[in-house]
């Protein structure tokens, strides 16, 4: 180490696009408007000069609550170029959520949506387009070298409070070479697309760093499209990378045509456990590869993946380069291969630590591993099989049982489009597996698929793993970023607060919303209880 700071990332990209000849080539591909490379960089230079005008640069904090589009690209960049450390939050969560993040981080500018500019208390707020009509009027602002955090993000907070964990200046470019370039080969004649956004961990390396890094086109939407907006984009923009959560996946094969996606080269899933069965009908219906990841927001992006000339169905795929992953018990010792344990991890991307969490920064990392609560094991190859988080078990009748096996056999019906197991209790009281079915066909007939299902739960599972009922539902209730929320399943309170359509209808006409009127989902019972737990 020379004791100097990182390059600056905003500068970087700058130069790299006017060294490679791409000043001219479209960077944003966003609703009618196309935006150059030249474009973007200039006005993120002027972005940069205006955020400093308003107290801006190191050791501050910019908040970016926009939706996907230019100007969140201009602020994150125009933040990063000045020196100060950027804060991309979900701009849909809560005022209370974003309340919290604000004073949390003490963010000195907030940059957000112009309908919840109002909720922000900050000694500088402005709209995004507020914010691109006074760069318009700027000159390019300074670039700032800088060892403080690059950006931060928050984690979900399903467990206490939202936690920011801080990221290094240099990641954005270690994720470029070991995942983008290395794993995908991302290059210049790409086109992406994501549903995941930016403002998330998965999203900002899809939408931002790679195509930036490699001279290619990003498709960029203000809303999170429907199944039916992702293939018309595919198809209209001959997208290249297309980017997903599972669930995502699932919503295309219930409706999409082949013939739209001809383009497509490779398919990215993450953000939660991707089954054989539907990775495998995604990667017939889109004609290209789907590439299983694994990521966490501790880590930046995807510590162990696939990529498009070493793919496993079946497994996230092997450690990404610079990682080291190891499978431990739960005393913190190394398994052997073929072992199920928890999945801990140590590489250049880990984050700083958690801002103003010193104590849960020190039982997140240590030794310079970060245990990840995800549940693994390793295989002979060297490829990883993810099984889920660790807390993501039930216990029936005193026995556990792990959901996402569950739903690995009941998600190969051809009939099923999506599943979730949960353990929820009866009229009694007593826990019961029960099944959330949403069929791949609207219209499919709600009591001839509850029929098959108990069929074939009963040839596949043993006993104590047959679900008690199975409720057939419009969609699952899920994050933001895509990942089950499995606890509302747990409460029972989802399937009176979502009854699935009358046997043989559509749920609302549009897949995935439910029908205000539809009538309360018939019980199918699977049999005698499991194990004789009655």
């Amino acid at each position: 180490m020379n004791g100097r700071p990182p390059r600056n990332l905003a500068a970087e990209l700058a130069d790299l696009a006017r060294s490679r000849g791409w000043t001219d080539r479209p960077a944003l591909l966003f609703e009618d408007q196309v935006v150059t490379y030249g474009e973007l960089h200039d006005l993120a230079a002027r972005v940069g000069q205006v955020l400093v005008r308003h107290g801006a640069g190191p050791g501050r904090r910019v908040l970016i609550a926009l939706s996907d589009g230019p100007a969140w690209v201009a602020a994150f960049l125009g933040t990063v170029r000045c020196g100060a450390t950027a804060v991309p939050v979900n701009p849909l969560l809560t005022a209370d959520d974003h309340g919290f993040m604000a004073d949390d981080c003490a963010a000195r500018i907030v940059v957000a949506d112009e309908e919840i500019c109002s909720r922000f208390t900050a000694t500088v707020v402005r709209s995004g387009d507020q914010l691109l009509a006074e760069a318009h009027q700027a000159e390019a602002g300074p670039v700032v070298h800088t060892d403080d955090p690059l950006y931060l993000t928050y984690t979900s907070g399903t467990t206490g409070s939202p936690k920011g964990a801080m990221f290094r200046q240099g990641n954005p470019r270690f994720y470029h070479q070991n995942i983008g370039q290395a794993l995908l080969r991302s290059g210049p004649t790409d086109v992406t697309l994501s549903v995941s956004k930016l403002y998330f961990g998965y999203g900002l390396c899809n939408s931002l760093v790679f195509p930036l890094y490699s001279g290619g086109s990003v498709v960029l939407l203000r809303e999170r499209p429907g199944p039916e907006a992702v293939e018309g984009l595919v198809s209209r923009h001959g997208v290249t990378l297309l980017y997903a959560v599972p669930s995502a996946f699932a919503g295309l094969g219930r409706s999409a045509e082949p013939a739209s996606f001809g383009s497509v080269r490779a398919a990215v899933s993450a953000g939660e456990r991707l089954s054989l069965e539907l990775g495998g009908r995604t990667s017939d219906l889109l004609g290209a590869p789907v590439l299983e990841q694994l990521g966490q927001t501790e880590v930046g992006c995807a510590f162990v993946a696939n990529g498009v000339e070493a793919n496993v169905p079946g497994t996230v795929g092997r450690a990404v380069p610079g990682f080291t992953v190891q499978v431990r018990d739960p005393e913190g010792r190394p398994c052997p291969d073929g072992t199920v344990g928890e999945l801990w991890v140590t590489g250049p991307t880990l984050m700083i630590g958690y801002l103003n969490r010193p104590e849960q920064t020190a039982t997140a990392l240590r030794g310079g591993w970060l245990a990840t609560n995800d549940r693994g094991m390793r295989n002979p190859d060297g490829t990883f099989v993810h099984l889920g988080r660790l807390d993501d078990l039930e216990m029936v009748g005193g026995i556990t049982v792990s959901p996402l096996e569950i739903e690995g056999v009941l998600g190969a019906h051809p009939l099923v489009s999506e599943v979730a197991v949960a353990a929820v209790p009866d009229e009694t009281g007593a826990t019961r597996l029960r099944a959330y079915v949403v069929p791949r066909r609207p219209d499919e007939s709600g009591s001839r698929l509850e029929q098959d299902l108990v069929g074939f739960a009963r040839e596949r599972l043993a006993p104590f793993k047959v679900p008690r009922t199975v409720h057939l539902v419009p969609a699952l209730p899920r994050t933001a970023s895509g990942k089950l929320r499995r606890f509302q399943l747990r409460s029972g309170l989802f399937a009176a607060e979502n009854p699935p359509a009358s046997p043989g209808s559509s749920p609302s006409g549009r897949p995935g919303v439910p029908h205000p009127t539809a009538t309360p989902a018939s019980t199918t019972w699977l049999g005698p209880d499991p194990a004789g737990l009655s």
